[in-house]
């Protein structure tokens, strides 16, 4: 089992910068990638960033040039630095750990913390 503990999240105006944390532990070596998704209300969940084991990244095209992913392996977490965010950043960040690359399939969740950008 992994576990995951975010920290971050809170109330920013637009233009603004935030910095999420996600703190893993437990059964780590399993893990191949870990990042971020975020849920709007009444939308679908949507994947934001992915970091992977040896540090390639990916991002959602939304949020390209503004977010950038990174992982710190002594500490067993992972950053997602959001600056110049919109209201539409507005959402629930989950952290997200998986076996495969892509963390298309997600094995573990954290349990989301609010970002939420007022115009």
């Amino acid at each position: 089992q992994v576990q995951l503990v975010e920290s971050g999240g809170g109330l920013v105006q637009a233009g603004g910068s935030l910095r999420l944390s996600c703190a893993a532990s437990g059964s780590i070596f399993s893990i191949n990638a870990m990042g971020w998704y975020r849920q709007a209300p009444g939308k679908q969940r949507e994947l934001v960033a992915v970091i992977t084991r040896i540090g390639s990244t990916n991002y959602a095209d939304s949020v390209k040039g503004r977010f950038t992913i990174s992982r710190d392996n002594a500490k067993n977490t992972v950053y997602l630095q959001m600056n110049s965010l919109k209201p539409e950043d507005t959402a629930v960040y989950y952290c997200a750990a998986g076996k495969r690359i892509g963390l298309r399939e997600v094995d573990y969740w954290g349990q989301g913390t609010q970002v939420t950008v007022s115009s």
